[in-house]
């Protein structure tokens, strides 16, 4: 395993597979900040804390509301007519 001055280390995934739960504690205990793993020397995934939650988060479900206004008159249940391959 390599690490950095970031607190991000770097690891093969076949050696991961043998040393996965330990360090999965190390980044969830803070001792790393980060992982990534490494597949013929190319990086395929990071293993990341999950954030704590705090009044600047936000929750996913309902994040796009208010972003969209519909014109006045337009009815989104009115059919548009148009014939779909699965109608037919």
């Amino acid at each position: 395993m390599t690490k950095s001055a970031k607190g991000e280390a770097s690891i093969g995934v076949t050696a991961f597979k043998s040393q996965c739960l330990g360090l999965i504690d190390d980044v969830a205990q803070g001792k790393t900040g980060r992982i990534v793993l490494l597949k013929h020397n190319r990086p395929i995934a990071a293993i990341i804390p999950f954030p704590e939650a705090s009044e600047d988060s936000f929750d996913l479900w309902g994040a796009m509301r208010g972003t969209v206004t519909v014109a006045p008159g337009v009815d989104l249940t009115e059919p548009t007519g148009e014939v779909w391959d699965a109608e037919q």
